[in-house]
């Protein structure tokens, strides 16, 4: 990472440091976990609460998915110049078994991802000026494997 000032991107939405993980809210009801945060009403169709914990989610699990972004996403997404493309995936968590998406760190080769394997989250920079480094979860192959 750089050493210029560290900024999340998204505040709240995930924890850094040596073990970082996404915040997600758990209903207290039924044990529906959710992604981004959720504070409202409990969208279980079984379920009627509006009690929610705030929980670390799982920081590693299974390969669902992925793809590369070879084009420029569109605002309000902040691109690096020139533009390089990047991988996504989609990551189903172990413990709470949702999907997540995130970018791939950079250098991990599409060519060698299988659905299914595990993968681990990091946190990384997405975007960089003179002063900060904008830092958002990243996903890469468990034990840092490109």
């Amino acid at each position: 990472m750089s050493a210029k000032t560290q900024e999340p991107v998204l505040p709240g939405w995930f924890s850094e440091g040596k073990e970082p993980h996404l915040i997600g809210s758990r209903c207290e009801a039924c044990g529906t976990y959710y992604f981004p945060k959720l504070t409202t009403f409990c969208r279980n169709p079984d379920c009627s609460s509006e009690q929610f914990s705030e929980v670390p989610l799982s920081r590693t699990g299974k390969l669902w998915s992925y793809t590369n972004a070879a084009y420029k996403p569109p605002e309000p997404y902040v691109a690096p110049e020139p533009f390089e493309p990047f991988g996504i995936a989609a990551v189903e968590l172990d413990k709470e078994r949702m999907v997540v998406l995130g970018q791939l760190v950079k250098g991990v080769d599409l060519a060698t991802l299988k659905v299914g394997m595990p993968m681990e989250l990091v946190v990384d920079v997405l975007s960089e000026d003179e002063t900060t480094a904008k830092t958002t979860w990243k996903w890469q192959p468990a034990g840092g494997q490109k």
